[in-house]
C-alpha cells in the first residue's frame, strides 16, 4: 500500500523506541527477558511492543544550502534505533518522520530489503507481523496520519545467524526500508548492522503512532 497525501492538519504520530526503553519498558523487554530466564515466564501472545522514546538519531540527508536537511520527494525520512541483543533475539526499531509541509497517511506494514557489505541482496524473508521470530504485540494495520514534524515507528525483530565477525559476511549492513509497498525506499544504516544471515527471518510490526504525539 502506497502512502496517501492527506490535505489539513490531522493528529498521529511515533518515535523511535530507544535501548533502555526497549530493555526497561514492557513488552519486548519481557520477550528478552523470557529469552533469559525462560522458567520464569509463560508462552504469552499478550506481549506488547514497548512506548517509542521521543529522541531518535536523525537520517544521513542531502542538505539545503543554508545547512538545513532536504526533505526527500516522498516527504518521510527514515532513522534507525539502536539495536538490543539478548540470548539469540535481536530488536530494533526505525522512526518514519514527515518532514514535508502536508499531512501524510500511511497504513500497515514497512517494506524491506536487507543488503550485505557489499550491497548484495540477501534473501531475508520480512514477515507481516512478528511470528515465528518471537512472541510479542502487533497493533496490525491501521490508519495512521502524520502532521507535518510527526513521526509513526515500527518494530524489527530477528534471530541471530552465523556472522563472519571478521568480514562482515551474514551481517546486513544496509537496511531499504519504505512506508509502504510500492513507496520510495530509504537506506539505512543500523549500527552494528543486522546479524541475521544471508536467508534469515526479520518480523516487523505494523506502523504505529507516538503516545508523546497524542492521538
Amino acid at each position: 500500500m502506497t502512502v496517501i497525501f492527506v490535505p489539513g492538519a490531522l493528529r498521529q504520530a511515533g518515535a523511535l523506541a530507544a535501548t533502555a526503553l526497549l530493555l526497561t519498558g514492557c513488552g519486548l523487554s519481557e520477550e528478552l527477558e523470557r529469552e533469559t530466564n525462560p522458567e520464569r515466564h509463560r508462552p504469552s501472545s499478550d506481549v506488547t511492543v514497548p512506548a517509542p522514546a521521543t529522541s531518535t538519531p536523525a537520517a544521513r540527508l542531502p542538505e539545503e544550502p543554508d545547512g538545513t536537511p532536504r526533505c526527500p520527494k516522498s516527504g518521510v525520512t527514515m532513522s534507525p534505533g539502536m539495536v538490543t541483543a539478548t540470548m539469540g533475539l535481536r530488536a530494533m526499531s526505525v522512526t518514519m518522520t514527515n518532514c514535508g509541509d502536508t499531512a501524510r497517511e500511511v497504513k500497515g506494514y514497512p517494506d524491506i530489503r536487507v543488503r550485505g557489505l557489499d550491497r548484495e541482496l540477501f534473501d531475508v524473508t520480512v514477515l507481516k507481523g512478528t511470528e515465528p521470530v518471537t512472541t510479542m504485540d502487533d497493533p496490525g494495520p491501521r490508519r495512521v496520519v502524520l502532521r507535518p514534524g510527526q513521526s509513526a515507528y515500527t518494530s524489527l525483530v530477528w534471530r541471530y545467524s552465523a556472522v563472519d565477525a571478521s568480514t562482515r559476511r551474514g551481517s546486513g549492513v544496509y537496511v531499504e526500508i519504505g512506508a509502504a509497498k510500492g513507496a520510495p525506499r530509504q537506506t539505512i544504516e543500523p549500527d552494528g548492522g543486522l546479524d541475521i544471515g544471508e536467508t534469515g527471518m526479520l518480523g516487523t510490526t505494523a506502523w504505529q503512532k507516538s503516545p508523546s504525539d497524542g492521538r
